[in-house]
């Protein structure tokens, strides 16, 4: 059995901790998007709006952002495992609210409204504006440099995995057994999240002590990125390609008014991008993408952009189905060379920062494409408004491509 996991594609699953680290990550990412999944059809129940839907983007992606800078500059002074760990009980706090909230719906949307569900979107936001970079910087103590690379790969198809069976099982749950159940189900994947992050052994790490001031610390961070043209090509692409190349935030229309497939069909629909990314983080395991790496990441967000378009353009469950998954394994090439990037161009006591500002750039245009996608669909139609994403994706990838050399001719090979 030993000798099935031999050899570089399995090199860094020999590394305990990491184990751990997986577990941890695809407990919690599952429990992530089954929430959304359910938030999302359940915001969209009550209020049949699609400026809802939007705003449950912005509400997370406020306090995402709010704290992230912040949160980048403690993490590479404070125990990251500390951080991650009672981080995590702030995700568990709120699926209890959500929990508490659903089971009496009735009463409390009558005396609440839903106010309640945007509240835990907001601690949600507030706990992944700290969770994303302190998950980057942990990730880089865990494993030797030589393994960058493929912990990336791994960690990005654990991640796709988690985001197969999050929303499929979600929306399953919700769609058979109702509300309540999907979100215990919610409530337990978090809880086992966080004693598998107990388990890691990360060696003592000291509170460490700076003359610099919170700002200037911060400021160097933000530096490092922007004289860094690699790191800011690659941040800036992905960050634009989501925001307006992102279609997940309208599924709940797409499913219910086009597509007509109900919270099952909402549920795979969501899972289709990850089924894509699983099957090239798999891929990648064995042909890293370390020649010629800024090639590819460009025509990787094309294709991204196309199955935008033809997502939009679909009339068929199927073909949407399809087209979704492919987005996903183009996404994922993208995520693995940005995540190895990160780790390589970065040195450890910055890693909280630049990981920081990379969540700025990444994990809040996910909540901004929502937003952005909520408000398009609203003034322009929700087709339309999907396919004029598409569009200014490719524009994106284009500009890059003239503005960024060192991005253009990066080959990972060299940096090892």
């Amino acid at each position: 059995m030993k000798s099935l996991f031999s050899g570089d594609a399995f090199a860094v699953i020999h590394v305990k901790n990491f184990r751990f680290y997986l577990s941890y990550r695809i407990f919690m990412t599952m429990a992530s998007l089954m929430q959304s999944v359910i938030v999302g059809w359940q915001v969209y129940e009550l209020s049949h709006n699609v400026l809802w839907l939007g705003f449950i983007g912005l509400v997370e992606v406020i306090p995402q952002v709010s704290i992230s800078l912040f949160a980048g500059h403690y993490i590479d002074l404070w125990n990251r495992k500390k951080i991650i760990k009672y981080t995590t009980l702030i995700l568990v706090l709120g699926s209890i609210i959500l929990l508490i909230y659903s089971a009496n719906a009735a009463y409390f949307s009558e005396k609440y409204g839903i106010l309640p569900v945007f509240f835990t979107i907001f601690l949600t936001g507030l706990a992944r504006g700290i969770l994303g970079p302190a998950q980057v910087a942990l990730m880089g103590q865990l494993i030797p440099r030589n393994l960058y690379a493929n912990a990336a790969t791994w960690n990005s198809a654990n991640w796709q995995v988690a985001a197969v069976m999050g929303p499929a099982i979600g929306g399953l749950v919700y769609g058979f057994w109702g509300i309540v159940p999907a979100y215990s189900l919610v409530f337990a994947l978090y809880t086992l999240s966080f004693f598998m992050i107990m388990l890691i052994k990360s060696g003592r790490h000291d509170v460490i002590e700076t003359s610099e001031g919170v700002f200037t610390r911060i400021r160097s961070g933000i530096s490092f990125v922007f004289k860094t043209p690699e790191l800011l090509g690659a941040f800036t692409l992905d960050m634009f390609a989501v925001l307006f190349g992102g279609a997940v935030a309208m599924l709940p229309v797409f499913a219910s008014d086009i597509l007509h497939a109900g919270p099952q069909g909402l549920g795979l629909l969501r899972a289709c991008p990850a089924i894509g990314a699983t099957i090239m983080a798999f891929v990648l395991m064995f042909r890293p993408p370390m020649r010629e790496t800024g090639k590819v990441l460009f025509i990787s967000v094309v294709g991204f952009g196309l199955c935008m378009i033809g997502f939009g353009l679909s009339k068929s469950f199927i073909l949407s189905g399809v087209l979704l998954i492919f987005s996903g394994a183009f996404d994922n090439v993208s995520v693995v060379i940005r995540g190895t990037i990160l780790q390589l161009f970065t040195p450890d006591d910055m890693r909280g920062r630049v990981a920081s500002v990379n969540s700025i750039f990444i994990g809040s245009s996910n909540e901004l494409g929502a937003f952005e996608s909520g408000v398009a669909a609203t003034l322009m139609g929700l087709v339309p408004s999907v396919v004029f994403g598409g569009i200014m994706t490719l524009a994106v990838v284009f500009t890059t491509i003239k503005v960024n050399k060192p991005l253009r001719k990066l080959s990972l090979k060299d940096k090892m």
